[in-house]
């Protein structure tokens, strides 16, 4: 292998020199500085489109092509419009109430909208043609598909298990993201039970590359090079790393949340959907905690997202960590080999030193 060797399609095709996916991070670390900085230092940033209304779309993508002449991506939730009985968002805020009133707060109302249009965010991707669109929580019509291609973006699902690959790619994906039990935030599960979907990053990748014949982007616990190497050997085209870059110095969650990212454990997370509705993992807090006294009255997603976000974000502006949504993934503890406040550009220099690094061993054991 030479220095400026491309060791996937995949790679090769977004002209990568690193097969490092920096991950959409929906907690709001993902920023046109980072994304730029990561496709600019030879991997493939990804922006966090989910939770913004079609016209932010529009502008974080003005910001990134003023950054980077570079291949990036964006990834939305697959949504239906929400509209949840009076009932059921009744129930959500007498659990959230005595949270809010913890950090001062009234009591929360319904709200007009809670999250943004799908349809109308789509539609923002297509006119924009952004090089990579990536889809989370559902699965998308062939004829979304079809009209994507269409207009030159290439497209990626997520999938848990064998069936959800396989029916991203009937579907026309022309990749699949394995996301495995060990990956931060929310589980993409959306075929079947997700108690049934927790499958190890290593079990998954190699049945989704047999599966489907696609290419597989590996997510969850890859921190460094090391995990990388284990990724391709796996049959993966490329690692998908997101917790190791909810640190770096352009990610914009608060300093609260990084706090706890760098001084966690191996066993510091939990999945829930007690937050948001949605199976996420996270790292135990107090906001997790109560919630999950209260399963009962959890709305589903995006309702409870949506009721309990007020609470979160004073929580942010008060750098006050027990009340925040600490999604992070299970290698988060391999963070601390880094120094403080990495550069996302850095961060990419070092897992290129790594991958390399290990993958020179391996072939001298080979010899």
């Amino acid at each position: 292998m030479t220095e400026g060797s491309f060791v996937t399609p995949f790679a090769q095709r977004f002209e990568m020199r690193v097969p490092v996916v920096q991950a959409p991070m929906a907690g709001g670390a993902t920023t046109p500085d980072m994304v730029a900085a990561v496709s600019n230092a030879g991997g493939l940033g990804f922006l966090a489109g989910a939770a913004l209304p079609p016209e932010k779309i529009a502008s974080e993508v003005a910001a990134i092509r003023a950054l980077t002449d570079r291949p990036f991506g964006v990834n939305l939730f697959v949504l239906e419009p929400a509209a949840p009985d009076d009932a059921t968002v009744r129930r959500a805020l007498e659990a959230i109430d005595p949270l809010r009133a913890d950090l001062g707060l009234p009591p929360g109302q319904p709200l007009a909208r809670y999250a943004p249009d799908f349809r109308a965010q789509l539609e923002m991707l297509i006119e924009l043609r952004v090089p990579v669109a990536s889809f989370t929580f559902g699965l998308l019509p062939a004829d979304d598909v079809a009209r994507m291609h269409a207009n030159g973006l290439y497209v990626i699902g997520t999938a848990t298990h064998v069936a959800e690959g396989v029916a991203w790619r009937d579907a026309g994906a022309d990749a699949i993201a394995a996301q495995g039990a060990e990956a931060g935030a929310h589980r993409g599960t959306f075929i079947g039970a997700f108690e049934e979907a927790l499958i190890g990053t290593m079990a998954l990748v190699p049945q989704l590359v047999d599966a489907t014949g696609l290419p597989v982007l590996a997510a969850g616990g890859i921190m460094d090079g090391r995990g990388v190497v284990a990724a391709l050997a796996l049959g993966a085209q490329a690692a998908v790393m997101g917790t190791a870059f909810l640190t770096c110095r352009e990610s914009a969650i608060p300093q609260a949340w990084k706090t706890r990212v760098r001084t966690m454990s191996d066993t510091s997370t939990s999945v829930t959907r007690a937050i948001t509705g949605r199976h996420a993992r996270g790292i135990r807090n107090p906001l997790m905690g109560r919630l999950s006294e209260t399963m009962d009255k959890i709305a589903p997603y995006p309702v409870q997202n949506a009721l309990t976000q007020e609470l979160r974000q004073s929580a942010s502006r008060a750098q006050n960590g027990d009340y925040l949504s600490l999604w992070s993934g299970q290698g988060a503890p391999l963070g601390r080999a880094r120094r403080e406040g990495i550069g996302a550009a850095e961060l990419v220099a070092q897992i290129e030193q790594e991958w390399r690094a290990a993958t020179a061993r391996i072939a001298a054991l080979e010899r």
